[in-house]
């Protein structure tokens, strides 16, 4: 037996344990129903948020959140699916029922939270600056950010650009539909600073060194990214908090965010 089906099954028989309790008399979820029978878990990721979900050279998605859609479809039994799709199209996606849970570096908010629900989180970031402006990320003063001499670029659809309108709506804001593009504008001058999660920021020093990028040494926001889940499932929400949990309690978690975050090795391989 291979080491990583070894703490699979380590992950399953603790998370049995822990929950059996919690189901027992329990009527059957239609969505755990529905997966069993499908033999597969369809996951919606952007594949473009490294190092959480990204494509690799030959094209195959990978990264932290890939690794823990792919502990989910082993406990359950099932096959991994990813569905990729644009970042602002991954909640309807959801919400239409083309895939099961949304694993995407999104953070939990009460505005997205009214309409689905989430199980985490997961991992805490932050939003921060991508700039080549040292300026910018030595203020401790955020309000002089905003200004209509600035100009931004963040993520459509994301946290980053609702922090812009919010915090800095003098700046100018354009959109971004994936981050390789948001780092291209800095890195042309068509925009002043990327905000974006703050490892977002980290990675693209490490892959543009040399470019004159600086970035902010703490993040300046709290973002607890989770996984979304269809709404009123609370079978299916009950397993998968158990399952976080065994990750979190048996350390597995841990070492996934240490090989994607701490590990540059990966990025030999990245697309």
């Amino acid at each position: 037996m291979k080491h990583g089906e070894r703490v699979l099954l380590l992950l399953v028989l603790l998370w049995a344990t822990a929950c059996a309790h919690t189901n027992s008399g329990a009527m059957n979820s239609s969505s755990l129903d529905r997966i069993a029978q499908s033999g597969v878990l369809r996951v919606g990721t952007a594949a473009n948020m490294p190092p959480l979900n990204m494509l690799d050279k030959s094209g195959v998605p990978m990264g932290l959140d890939v690794d823990l859609a792919g502990y989910l479809a082993g406990a359950m039994g099932v096959k991994l699916s990813l569905v990729i799709k644009p970042f602002p199209e991954l909640l309807p996606a959801l919400e239409a029922g083309d895939v099961d849970m949304v694993i995407s570096g999104m953070t939990i908010t009460p505005e997205r939270n009214m309409k689905v629900a989430f199980v985490g989180p997961y991992h805490i970031s932050g939003k921060a600056l991508l700039t080549k402006f040292k300026s910018m990320v030595t203020s401790e003063d955020t309000s002089k950010l905003n200004s209509e001499a600035f100009a931004f670029t963040a993520l459509e659809g994301s946290t980053a650009a609702s922090l812009v309108k919010t915090i800095m709506p003098k700046a100018r804001l354009i959109t971004a539909k994936d981050y390789d593009a948001a780092v291209d504008m800095v890195l042309t001058n068509q925009v002043d600073a990327l905000i974006a999660d703050y490892h977002v920021c980290v990675l693209s020093l490490l892959r543009h060194p040399g470019e004159g990028l600086v970035s902010l040494i703490t993040p300046f926001t709290y973002e607890p990214l989770g996984i979304a889940m269809p709404a009123g499932d609370a079978q299916m929400i009950n397993w998968t908090t158990n399952f976080l949990n065994t990750m979190r309690e048996s350390n597995e978690l841990i070492k996934l965010k240490v090989k994607w975050f701490e590990d540059p090795s990966w990025l030999s391989n990245l697309k």
